[in-house]
């Protein structure tokens, strides 16, 4: 029988979702490459195919079921055989609706759970793309509004699919607040504890849903929201990757630039993507803006001196032989696809600087940092705004919300008033402030020392970090450091407070105090990490970058188990430069998941809406 390649071609249909899943995980290629020719969504109209199979990767909801059951009735349908795969699991009552019509079963080419409905950011960490989970579980009304149980469950089963897909079972913490003194637990504070408590839910049905997961625990997941370290959001993050994303005109990660014509005419423009697969984004993401700087310049040297095509086009054109002008020819694209890749990178570093120029970002940094670790307070910053009354007003308002938590005691009544005033800052920016106060939640009023002797202590400023000990950083602004290092350090250590994070689903006997594994683990042994050696990249022939794709996908390294950190409310740059340096410092893959990845405008604007949400009923 003959069989024609229009045969053996496949449509694979997707629902909104799910289209954002698959295009945050791979490219067209990857899916053509598996023979589909087509691409549709579930909902837009699509022309029947009765001699193609369709793949259906889609959420098990209540509308999708009911257009997959229209396309695959009667006598007529869109497609010769469905193969179903749904993205988290299926309701009890899924398969006895599909029974139910005796035209669809015989079309039905399989049935699965496929449970992967998170959308990777890169190679170590997701969201969940909640982008107002901050209003849905922490505003105003949340208390009283459906769309909180609506946010959670989704929010558990999207996180639940990172553990199924990865078949790890995870030692599930979360943080609580208000664990001493007299604050009284609010709502709010219960939100981790509720999360967690969902995630547990769907783990314990994976264990007899899905083949070989794994009966005990794997790896470790911590789950915090916003409220753990509210400077994180706000601060100056002075790497490379965070500055492109605050100080940049990006349209998510893409990038519009300029590039020569081909055909010579006028320059023309091209989108880039700031993301894995460019090798000289990968090298220079979690660097201090300056280091990368000063490495972009020496690396466009190393090209225009070394590469071939560049010495020979420096030459008079009359001197060039025949054999010099083939290898012209022969190295020419590839000198073009280089200096095409550095220029974007020099270009986006120099808008950079000039950004840190246009607004004094340094002497700003400068202050914000001496705010957290104590060394600056209420005169310093009275100070620093005296000096620069013409700031940027986004600028002025970070620097307001940071002071506030470093010094709450003084950012009160009359002194915030006037602090305000003397930002140029209008009334309605200090509802941000009180909003942001929200997510801090109560404050915890600890007991009075007794003793029958006068106790004078050195009035000093407050300080939200301390320097950390045996971390010299070489560049200036480079000393903050979000919460959560210490935290993922604790994991590893052991050291976590059980009454500040306490387990959800206690680990067995086998594993340690904070669900370690012994090294002789089966789980473990047979399980390969890859690992970056972040910080310490070297370019194998001085200018291009990419050995360090070629190491990050090659370098494999037996590591301990994994440690995943969820935090509620949107993760930051800083936090994600964390990750992948602790994943070489611990030699333990850490991976982090939020519901999204929030730049400082981004952060602001959604903390505003948290006294703007309306009650749903």
């Amino acid at each position: 029988m003959d069989i024609s390649l229009y045969d053996l071609l496949q449509v694979l249909i997707m629902d909104k979702v799910t289209m954002k899943v698959m295009s945050a995980s791979c490219k067209m290629a990857d899916i053509t490459d598996q023979g589909v020719s087509l691409v549709e969504q579930l909902f837009k109209g699509r022309e029947p195919m009765p001699n193609m199979d369709a793949i259906y990767y889609i959420q098990p909801i209540k509308e999708n079921l009911i257009m997959l059951i229209s396309d695959m009735s009667g006598r007529e349908p869109l497609y010769k055989k469905a193969f179903i795969y749904f993205s988290s699991p299926i309701p009890k009552d899924f398969v006895s609706k599909l029974k139910a019509d005796s035209s669809v079963v015989p079309r039905i080419g399989a049935l699965r759970e496929m449970n992967l409905e998170y959308f990777p950011i890169d190679n170590q960490a997701f969201v969940t793309d909640d982008e107002r989970a901050l209003e849905e579980m922490y505003g105003d009304n949340a208390e009283n509004s459906h769309q909180f149980e609506v946010s959670l469950n989704t929010m558990a089963t999207r996180i639940a699919t990172t553990f199924a897909s990865l078949k790890e079972h995870p030692t599930v913490r979360y943080r609580v607040k208000g664990t001493s003194g007299s604050a009284e637990t609010t709502f709010r504070d219960l939100v981790p504890q509720k999360l967690a408590s969902a995630i547990c839910e769907h783990i314990n049905t994976y264990k007899t849903t899905i083949p070989k997961f794994p009966p005990t625990q794997t790896c470790e997941l911590l789950i915090v929201d916003r409220s753990v370290d509210l400077v994180a959001p706000v601060i100056h993050e002075w790497t490379y990757d965070a500055m492109c994303h605050d100080l940049v005109d990006l349209d998510g990660n893409k990038y519009v630039m300029e590039v020569p014509s081909k055909s010579g005419g006028d320059p023309e423009t091209k989108e880039f993507l700031l993301e894995d697969h460019d090798s000289v984004w990968l090298e220079m993401r979690h660097l201090h803006i300056a280091d990368a700087s000063e490495k972009l310049s020496d690396k466009m040297d190393n090209l225009r001196s070394k590469n071939k095509a560049a010495q020979l086009q420096q030459k008079d054109s009359s001197e060039l032989s025949t054999r010099d002008m083939q290898k012209l020819v022969q190295a020419l694209p590839e000198y073009n696809q280089q200096m095409e890749k550095l220029s974007l990178h020099v270009e986006l570093a120099g808008k950079i600087n000039a950004k840190i120029s246009e607004y004094g970002l340094r002497d700003l940094g400068q202050i914000e940092q001496d705010l957290v670790f104590g060394d600056a307070g209420y005169k310093e910053l009275v100070e620093y705004l005296e000096e620069n009354e013409d700031g940027n007003d986004e600028n002025k308002l970070r620097l307001m919300m940071i002071y506030a938590l470093a010094d709450p005691e003084n950012f009160t009544g009359e002194k915030a008033t006037k602090l305000m005033e003397m930002a140029n800052l209008p009334p309605e920016d200090m509802k941000i402030i009180e909003n942001m106060r929200l997510l801090e939640g109560p404050k915890v009023v600890k007991e009075e020392k007794k003793g029958g002797f006068l106790h004078f202590e050195r009035k000093t400023k407050k300080a939200l970090r301390k320097d950390r000990q045996g971390e010299e950083e070489t560049w200036a602004l480079f000393r903050f450091f979000p919460v959560i290092e210490e935290l993922i350090e604790k994991i590893e250590k052991h050291e976590l407070p059980k009454d500040e994070y306490p387990c959800m689903n206690e680990p067995s006997s086998g594993l340690g105090a904070a669900g370690h594994a012994p090294k002789s683990n089966a789980q473990q042994s047979r399980r390969s990490r890859r690992t970056q050696a972040h910080g310490k990249f070297a370019s194998d022939d001085g200018y291009s970058s990419d050995s360090v794709l070629k190491n990050a996908a090659t370098d494999l390294k037996h590591m301990g188990q994994r440690i995943f950190v969820f935090i509620i409310g949107g993760a930051t740059r800083s936090e994600l430069r964390v990750i992948h340096k602790l994943t070489t410092k611990l030699r333990r893959e850490v991976v982090l998941g939020s519901t999204s990845i929030d730049d400082p405008p981004q952060y602001i604007t959604k903390v505003k809406m948290l006294s703007m949400a309306e009650p749903d009923g």
